[in-house]
């Protein structure tokens, strides 16, 4: 998208939602937010007779950060639907891991548009992704205008070299596409990689000065067994071999126990947990991520929505409308997890889980132009008595009306601008019957935690 005077534009006349990093949210009314250089210059009273570069109209709809999935595999949209009403052992052994034996660097490229797409119709402009040919995701992110956190995902079974690589890869493409772009390291989890290779991850982290994105402790079962074969949690395991140190992405945490609180509060400043209840409610897992706990021992929580295998979508309004509910219903307490802390988990506390609080999470002067236009005057909205309570418990992907990441527009008036998404639907129609045999009989791991 090209701009005139310098790379300027003003949204103008819209209501802007302001997280701040404690407390209530508000809503500014009648705004113009100013933004140069892909940054927002300015966020004051609208003035009609101004003029600075393009304008788009913001009258009727609410300027919000872009929403951050903190934790997904996007390629996965390849397999959406296709493991349904299954165990967790089975949907790894006998369905997702046979079938990413299929898996090429073309199919992961193409899946990862078609997920670039849904996550930008949806008002998401940031994601941290954990998973193979991380090559080709960088480049459909860089395409798409989309921020994103790419892990390369690692298995000790892969051997020194894949390990390598995944360093290999955080050095070339570390702060690529205009900073867009920023990879962690990606081992899978305590049970798959172990402790040595776990060690090696964390020391490449420190001398690359990213983070890791790992899977830990996901469910009761995982931190029970790791207590039954080694005496320590899987917390304990990323505490000891460096993981908390350089800094860690947690997946998931839902068999976080007291005794890890500590650890976890030790490193606040670098670790955050990512919440996506929606897999875990159709795994029937129970508990659920401890987040009041985490929260109250300093430790970042943030929104996210697993792979779309799992989750069938990317939708972040699903995510934090979904750990919203399971949270009061998990802590016996309608007056926790309100509104405004349920939107800062998907706002500034997907940022900090991303490594990047210090670029994105709010509409601030000085932050980068992420900003999502959202239309509330549909009539699952109205009448609008409080645009926080119709964000959390109202609103829909479809009332995402423009996105812009950096400044650019991604998405203007419903339609997306740097995606053409029948051809890409025609392009990933012709892989899926390959895709998903199994016949060969083989996997690229097994789940045994």
């Amino acid at each position: 998208m090209s701009r005139d005077d310098g790379g300027r534009l003003v949204i103008r006349g819209c209501d802007v939602l302001r997280i701040p990093a404690e407390g209530e949210c508000d809503v500014l009314r009648a705004q113009d937010i100013t933004v140069a250089d892909g940054a927002i210059e300015s966020i004051r009273p609208t003035r009609e007779a101004e003029t600075a570069g393009e304008v788009i109209s913001g009258h009727g709809l609410l300027a919000v950060p872009g929403l951050v999935n903190a934790h997904t595999h996007s390629p996965m949209v390849m397999m959406r639907g296709a493991a349904e009403d299954v165990s967790v052992e089975e949907w790894f052994n006998e369905r997702i891991w046979p079938m990413e034996v299929n898996l090429t660097p073309e199919d992961v490229r193409l899946g990862a548009e078609l997920a670039c797409a849904e996550m930008i119709s949806s008002g998401v402009t940031a994601f941290a992704d954990h998973y193979f040919f991380p090559e080709q995701i960088a480049d459909a992110v860089t395409a798409s205008g989309l921020r994103a956190d790419i892990a390369p995902t690692y298995f000790s079974s892969q051997g020194e070299k894949a390990l390598e690589a995944t360093a290999e890869f955080a050095e070339s493409w570390h702060g690529a596409a205009g900073g867009r772009v920023t990879v962690s390291m990606g081992p899978h989890a305590p049970y798959t990689v172990n402790d040595a290779d776990l060690r090696t991850v964390s020391e490449h982290a420190r001398r690359l000065g990213v983070r890791i994105h790992i899977h830990a402790a996901e469910n009761v079962e995982q931190t029970q067994s790791s207590l039954e074969r080694r005496g320590i949690t899987p917390i304990r395991v990323l505490h000891d071999t460096g993981v908390l140190d350089a800094g860690a992405l947690i997946a998931h945490g839902c068999g976080i126990v007291p005794q890890d609180l500590p650890l976890l509060a030790e490193h606040s400043g670098t670790v955050a947990v990512a919440c996506s209840p929606k897999g875990y409610l159709k795994h029937a897992l129970v508990p659920l991520t401890p987040v009041r706990a985490l929260l109250d021992a300093g430790v970042t929580v943030a929104a996210a929505t697993d792979g779309p295998a799992s989750n069938n979508n990317l939708d972040v309004w699903e995510s934090l409308r979904l750990i919203a509910l399971t949270q009061k219903q998990a802590e016996r307490d309608a007056t926790w997890m309100t509104l405004s802390d349920t939107l800062r988990l998907a706002t500034r506390g997907g940022a900090h889980a991303l490594g990047l609080g210090d670029r994105i999470g709010c509409l601030e002067p000085g932050k980068r132009a992420d900003i999502v236009l959202m239309d509330l005057s549909g009539v699952h909205c109205r009448p609008l008595h409080d645009a926080r309570a119709a964000l959390v418990y109202s609103a829909r992907a479809s009332d995402v009306r423009t996105v812009l990441v950096d400044g650019r527009i991604l998405m203007r008036d419903g339609r997306l601008t740097t995606i053409d998404v029948p051809a890409l639907l025609g392009e990933i129609d012709g892989r899926v019957a390959r895709l998903l045999d199994i016949s060969h009989g083989t996997a690229v791991q097994h789940y045994d935690p």
